[in-house]
C-alpha cells in the first residue's frame, strides 16, 4: 500500500487488539472469539452485513487493526478484506490468497506453477467445449463450480451420458456455472487430509474418511475422521501450497493418490477447523491467535 504523504506512516498494528470478520456464526469463529477473550485480547465481532467503509477515509477507524477475515462467502469476503487492506489494515488472510484459495481454477494455476502435485484438471468455457474436452480428458471425472464450498455442485461424472446431463443442468444457470472445471478422479483410499496450517508450521492434521454409500469426504456428508500424523512430506507439500497462493492460516486438503502419492486439492483460506480440534485436540484458535497477534506487533 503506498504510504500516505505528510506526518502519516505506515499502519501501526496493534498487537492486543482484533476484529473477526464473519457472515456466518460457526464453531470456529465462537472459538475463536472465546480464546480472543481467555487471552485478554480487545476482540471484536464483525458481521460483514453490518460492515460499511468509507473508502476514501484517510483517518479510518479499520487503520492498524488486524483482522482475522472468517466470511464464508467468496464475494463478501475478497470485496471487504480489499476494503479494509485499502484502509489500512492487516488481514489475515490477505486479498491475494482470498482470491486464489477461494477459486478452485486459480488455486489450481498456481499450485501447478509451483510444482506441487495436484490432479489433472481441465477447463472449458460452453457446454458444446465441456462435452468435446470431457471425450479427451476421459472418464471418469469430477465436474466442481470454481468457487463452493461443502461439497456443492460438485459431481462424479462416469460417462458422456452422466456428463451430458449435468452440463445441460449447468447451462441454465448462474454464468459462474458455465465455466466448466473438471479434475481426474483420484485412485485413493477412502479418505483425505485435511491440514491446518499456521504460519510456517503444519500445526494438526486428521484424515476425514467417506460416509457410508458416499465418495465425497465431507464430514456433513456422514463421514469421520482420525488422527493424522504430520510427517515431514505433509508438512513440507503443505507449506509450499500456502506459500504458492499466499495463505498464512489456512487449512491444506490432500488426497493420498495410488499412483502419485500426496497430492494437494484444495486451500481453503477461512478453514474450519472443529473436527480437527476434537480429534487431536490442539489448541487450534488459541495457536491461530497467537500468530495474528504476533503478525500485529
Amino acid at each position: 500500500m503506498r504510504q500516505e504523504k505528510g506526518n502519516q506512516s505506515s499502519p501501526n498494528f496493534s498487537g492486543n487488539s482484533l476484529i473477526i470478520l464473519y457472515d456466518n456464526i460457526r464453531w470456529e469463529e465462537k472459538a475463536l472469539y472465546e480464546a480472543a477473550k481467555k487471552k485478554g485480547v480487545n476482540v471484536e465481532n464483525l458481521d460483514c452485513k453490518n460492515f460499511v467503509a468509507n473508502l476514501n477515509d484517510k483517518k479510518s477507524k479499520y487503520r492498524g487493526q488486524v483482522v482475522m477475515q472468517r466470511s464464508v462467502s467468496y464475494f463478501k469476503n475478497v470485496h471487504s478484506t480489499a476494503a479494509l487492506e485499502g484502509l489500512g489494515a492487516r488481514v489475515i488472510n490477505p486479498l491475494h490468497a482470498a482470491i486464489l484459495c477461494g477459486n478452485k481454477m486459480y488455486a489450481h494455476m498456481m499450485l501447478e506453477k509451483a510444482g506441487i502435485r495436484t490432479p489433472k484438471a481441465v477447463a472449458a468455457f460452453s457446454g458444446e467445449g465441456a462435452l468435446a474436452a470431457l471425450e479427451e480428458f476421459g472418464y471418469p471425472a469430477v465436474i466442481k463450480p470454481t468457487v463452493g464450498s461443502w461439497g456443492r455442485l460438485i459431481a462424479l461424472l462416469r460417462d458422456k451420458e452422466a456428463a451430458r446431463a449435468v452440463i445441460e443442468d449447468r447451462e441454465h444457470m448462474f454464468p459462474l456455472y458455465q465455466v466448466y472445471y473438471f479434475e481426474e478422479f483420484v485412485e485413493r483410499p477412502p479418505r483425505d487430509i485435511r491440514a491446518i496450517v499456521v504460519g510456517n508450521k503444519v500445526v494438526a492434521a486428521i484424515y476425514r474418511y467417506s460416509g457410508e454409500g458416499e465418495w465425497k469426504t465431507n464430514m456433513a456428508l456422514g463421514g469421520h475422521a482420525e488422527a493424522c500424523p504430520v510427517t515431514r512430506d505433509l508438512e513440507d507439500i503443505c507449506i509450499q501450497a500456502a506459500n504458492a497462493l499466499g495463505g498464512q492460516i489456512v487449512g491444506v486438503d490432500l488426497m493420498e493418490s495410488k499412483r502419485d502419492g500426496l497430492m494437494v486439492h484444495e486451500v481453503n483460506n477461512t478453514t474450519e477447523f472443529k473436527n480437527t480440534v476434537r480429534v487431536t485436540g490442539v489448541d487450534i484458535p488459541g495457536l491461530m491467535l497467537d500468530y495474528a497477534l504476533g503478525q500485529g506487533k
